[in-house]
């Protein structure tokens, strides 16, 4: 089984920057992505990764503002976000996949691991 821990939530202003991190250890898998949940919504796909080739994925709302990456050797996934708006205030999950494909880690399903989540507050 896949272990995740997230970090690098926290408290920001309309347009900062902040950057998460997931590191993974345990089993291996062939992707990783981002989630975000506000209360009393759905979790909402943000991003996603394969790990061998690095291909990513972004739901439209994050698109241009956010960069998801990855280190192989550190075995630990990031997402960089840029020009954060109170909309983007949620709890952020990590998660790993055991599929290698990107259009398939759009959804929640396809994942086998979760993060205990990171909260993200975006002030105004």
């Amino acid at each position: 089984q896949v272990q995740l821990v997230e970090s690098g939530g926290g408290l920001v202003q309309v347009g900062g920057s902040l950057r998460l991190s997931c590191a993974a250890s345990g089993r291996t898998f062939n992707g990783m992505g981002w989630f975000r949940q506000v209360p009393g919504k759905e979790r909402e796909f943000v991003a996603a990764i394969t790990w061998r080739g690095g291909s990513t994925l972004y739901a439209g709302s994050v698109k241009g503002r956010f960069t998801i990456s990855r280190d192989n050797v550190k075995n630990t996934m990031y997402l960089q976000m840029n020009s954060l708006n109170p909309e983007d205030t949620a709890v952020y999950y990590c998660a790993a996949s055991r599929y290698g494909i990107s259009t398939i880690l759009r959804a929640g399903s396809s994942y086998d691991a979760w993060g205990q989540g990171t909260q993200v507050t975006v002030s105004s």
